[in-house]
């Protein structure tokens, strides 16, 4: 797994085992706050003994940026530690979260030692803050992804935690295209120093400007695009026409596997675009 400092007592954290997903820590002087816990146990115990082991404090705090697996289900891994997320969040989790967990239990007995938690503390609309020492945490949400989607400022450092609102190739067939474009473009007129995204390299400050550009260049094309395929009323293999690079998108982004969900999301508008009430 890789680590990096981000600012004083802020890490990144990226799995080198899964889509490159993301976590963070933020640390004060008595205790910590885990942002996102990881697909696999032994990646979300190895930052629950950097924080004990190397920065001396127990985890009192993890936040979920949302309800997929790979943000979740590691809670389990800081026993004791409040779980912090979306009111939406905690309903996912309490009607998706089990039946995911046995069904990827059959291919994977690693994670028999997984079990769901849900969070504790919810909050359903505006903003909610968090003080860790010196720095204050600035939670509010961050849809388009998911419809329980949040993200995480350190507002001192100017470091936002993005969850998968934003990421190399942005990822709509669990959201919403419009959404996820409204929330990117609210990141991008924030003024940050770092954004950290749910999968991927952290986006530097002059990094930024050019990646808001570039996923909301990728939205555009992909809905224009996938709408003139579904007025055609063709069949979804139509769809094989619209490349990703032609979208405005490397196919080597998150180890290769940007290109599959690209054909995801370009699949999941245009049975949404097909789709007439009465379905």
């Amino acid at each position: 797994m890789h680590r990096e400092r981000v600012s004083e007592n802020v890490f990144w954290f990226q799995s080198e085992v899964y889509a490159q997903v993301t976590a963070g820590v933020v640390a004060g002087p008595q205790w910590a706050v885990v942002i996102d816990t990881l697909a696999l146990p032994e990646e979300s115990m190895a930052i629950r003994d950097f924080v004990e082991r190397e920065l001396s404090v127990p985890v009192r705090y993890v936040i979920n940026t949302h309800y997929h697996a790979d943000h979740t289900w590691g809670n389990c891994f800081f026993p004791g530690a409040t779980v912090i997320a979306h009111a939406r969040c905690r309903e996912l989790l309490m009607e998706r979260g089990q039946p995911s967990l046995e069904s990827a239990r059959q291919q994977n007995p690693v994670l028999r030692q997984v079990r769901i938690v849900l969070p504790h503390m919810t909050f359903m609309r505006g903003e909610f803050t968090l003080r860790v020492g010196k720095k204050n945490l600035l939670l509010f949400q961050a849809l388009g992804h998911s419809i329980d989607g949040i993200a995480v400022l350190v507002e001192e450092d100017r470091v936002l935690f993005a969850g998968d609102a934003f990421m190399p190739l942005p990822y709509v067939v669990d959201g919403d295209v419009d959404e996820m474009a409204g929330s990117i473009k609210k990141i991008g007129r924030m003024g940050l120093e770092n954004i950290i995204q749910g999968h991927g390299d952290i986006i530097l400050r002059g990094e930024i400007d050019a990646a808001v550009r570039e996923n909301l260049n990728y939205l555009a094309t992909i809905k224009r695009m996938v709408k003139a395929v579904a007025r055609r009323k063709t069949t979804e293999s139509a769809l094989d026409s619209i490349g990703i690079e032609e979208s405005g998108k490397s196919r080597v982004y998150l180890a290769g596997l940007a290109e599959t969900l690209h054909k995801r999301n370009l699949l999941a508008l245009f049975h949404r675009m097909r789709k007439t009430p009465g379905d």
